[in-house]
């Protein structure tokens, strides 16, 4: 199948609707009928502000956070729609890709 792998960037701290963003958008994927996301945490990192932000022991709040989608065409207008209706300014990367399932269903 086709589609795109779309990545958004985020960060612990960061919050929608009182919910984490990173949760938030991983929810809302599965609500949207998207087939598959997940939370990344990264240690470092910076963004268009060129400001590092890092996980520290004592501070996880910083700490950099991707959430990986797979979607096709049609979910990825879906999304991409309901994003911009919540008003969310996020910064994501989106690359086409072939994707499936390999092997039998579990039981």
């Amino acid at each position: 199948m086709k589609g795109f792998q779309i990545t958004f960037f985020t960060q612990q701290d960061k919050r929608h609707k009182h919910t984490p963003m990173a949760e938030w958008l991983m929810l809302t994927a599965r609500d949207l009928g998207l087939r598959g996301a997940t939370i990344v945490p990264a240690s470092e990192g910076f963004g268009q502000h060129r400001r590092i932000h890092s996980a520290h022991f004592f501070e996880l709040a910083d700490q950099p956070q991707e959430v990986v989608m797979t979607a096709t065409e049609d979910e990825w207008e879906r999304l991409r729609a309901h994003l911009t209706a919540e008003g969310l300014r996020l910064p994501y990367v989106k690359c086409p890709i072939e994707f499936g399932v390999l092997g039998e269903p579990d039981d």
